[in-house]
């Protein structure tokens, strides 16, 4: 199916396949994304209804609180520790996927720069997106 985004861990231990379309695509330059990414951001596809996306295998989780209070649960496969999704307590119906875990990482099309305010200067993200100091409003 041409229009499924699909994707997982790098050991193949998890694997997630959908035929929704992201409602929003993203770097995050924000300190829990630099740590988890080992890099300057993480980059994410956010799909609207969690029901929609078909996971297979377990992952692990940790939860982090984020600027609001309300925390993001990361999910990791156990097995090679690739990050793999990310779900948001506040909002259960989002899922998000990180750009590199897709099978197709060409399908990622970033639409803003986010947390510009923790971003180090080494990390040069293309300067035509839209950037914000933190999460745009709603």
């Amino acid at each position: 199916m041409p229009n499924t985004y699909s994707g997982g861990c790098a050991c193949g231990a998890i694997r997630y396949e959908t035929s929704s379309e992201p409602i929003f695509q993203n770097h995050c330059q924000c300190r829990d994304c630099q740590r988890r990414s080992g890099t300057g951001h993480g980059s994410y596809l956010t799909f609207p209804r969690r029901a929609d996306v078909t996971v297979t295998g377990e992952a692990t989780s940790f939860r982090v609180a984020g600027d609001s209070g309300n925390q993001k649960i990361h999910g990791f496969c156990p097995t090679c520790g690739t990050p793999v999704h990310l779900t948001f307590a506040a909002m259960p119906e989002l899922f998000s996927v990180t750009a590199a875990s897709l099978d197709d990482p060409g399908r990622f099309t970033p639409q803003a720069v986010t947390y510009t305010s923790s971003g180090p200067a080494w990390d040069r993200l293309d300067a035509a997106l839209p950037a914000f100091e933190r999460m745009p409003p709603g």
